[in-house]
């Protein structure tokens, strides 16, 4: 197995105390997000937000992959994104290589494996060095890294939490294959055509995100949605140009 990065984890662990960030969400109300705003905080961007590069006119501080189909699918757009920080499960380690400001991390996937007595039931990990738990959205992760690293205010954007399957969709299990453009996202091609991803069981995602919730809040720290839109309505509400502007 892959060794994930204890030493560098160790030293993050509170690095960012007292302190406030971004997780960028990749939703379609991404659109009407004034992204440049957000050039001067420390960001976490996931996934394919290499297609908003030119839209958003800086590097995020942080950059996260965890589902295996987008990381096979997109290596080497993966490998070549700019970010200070880049951080992905250790299992990846092989395929995405070594790099500056790669940090590698061992990914707990027992929310997944039906064999497992955690399966769909969150977990929360408040210190990453020796595991980071699945839980049905690479944000979950996100919100964990955010803890470990001291972030008091953690602002999500771009997180919509809707989906639409669309009838041309070819759908096997769990997976599903795209015929057109993607509605679900802000760029068309994010899961465009021939593009393979997931049912994304948004009743899971809401039951990891309500106990992120309480961990922060336990510890006198908030999770805040300045999203434009959207249905996540588990967090409480600010407005992004009032954050931001």
């Amino acid at each position: 197995m892959a060794q994930p990065d204890y030493e560098i984890l160790t030293a993050l662990r509170n690095q960012y105390a007292g302190e406030r960030c971004v997780i960028i969400g990749n939703g379609p109300s991404l659109n009407q997000t004034d992204l440049e705003l957000l050039k001067t905080e420390l960001t976490f961007a996931v996934n394919g937000i290499f297609y908003a590069r030119d839209r958003m006119g800086f590097d995020p501080t942080f950059y996260v992959v965890e589902d295996n189909a987008f990381m096979r699918d997109n290596l080497k757009e993966i490998q070549s994104y700019e970010a200070k920080s880049k951080l992905f499960p250790s299992v990846y380690r092989s395929q995405v290589g070594e790099g500056v400001g790669h940090i590698y991390f061992t990914m707990n996937r027992g929310f997944y494996e039906q064999r497992s007595p955690n399966f769909c039931i969150p977990r929360f990990a408040t210190d990453v060095t020796h595991q980071v738990y699945s839980g049905q959205s690479v944000t979950y992760m996100n919100l964990q890294l955010a803890y470990h690293m001291g972030f008091t205010e953690v602002i999500l954007v771009g997180m919509d939490f809707s989906y639409l399957v669309p009838d041309s969709a070819h759908v096997s299990g769990d997976q599903i294959v795209s015929t057109e453009d993607d509605p679900n996202h802000f760029h068309p091609a994010y899961f465009g055509a021939g593009r393979v991803w997931k049912k994304p069981k948004l009743d899971r995602v809401l039951a990891s995100y309500s106990l992120a919730k309480s961990v922060f809040e336990a510890d006198g720290r908030r999770i805040i949605n300045a999203t434009e839109g959207g249905a996540l309505e588990v967090f409480e509400r600010a407005d992004f140009e009032t954050l931001f502007g």
